[in-house]
């Protein structure tokens, strides 16, 4: 449930996918943390993430990460809601392929990727600085 009243502030809602589990964060207007959760990747977890968003005022969209895998069903299911979805760009994280607090703000705070695709990363073997040691 959405909830639109002229009171109501508007949130950004940011969700990090993983095959079972999902981690929401909502932020106010000016990138705040309101709150995180996890929700389970099925049905009934996908309407109880979009309740808790909304329950903190109106829902101006949603960054997901892998809408195209993980975050499919979930992007749907905001999409049939009228809630706008946005492919998040992959925040990167702890590499432990479980879910971090870095990964879920940087899914809500980034928003849509570059209609260019991804940055392009530096090739293996390179830095961007080299520390000189002196």
């Amino acid at each position: 449930m959405i909830f639109r009243s002229e009171d109501a502030r508007v949130i950004t809602g940011g969700v990090d996918t993983h095959a079972d589990l999902h981690v929401a964060a909502a932020l106010d207007p000016l990138g705040g943390l309101l709150g995180v959760r996890e929700f389970p990747a099925t049905a009934a977890g996908y309407a109880s993430l979009l309740g808790w968003l909304g329950g903190f005022g109106t829902l101006a969209l949603v960054g997901v990460e892998g809408t195209g895998s993980y975050g499919a069903g979930l992007a749907r299911h905001l999409a049939a809601a009228g809630v706008r979805v946005v492919e998040a760009a992959r925040a990167g994280g702890t590499g432990t392929g479980r879910a971090s607090p870095i990964r879920w703000m940087r899914s809500a705070r980034r928003g849509p990727r570059s209609p260019a695709g991804p940055a392009a990363r530096p090739r293996a073997g390179t830095a961007p600085w080299r520390r000189s040691g002196r």
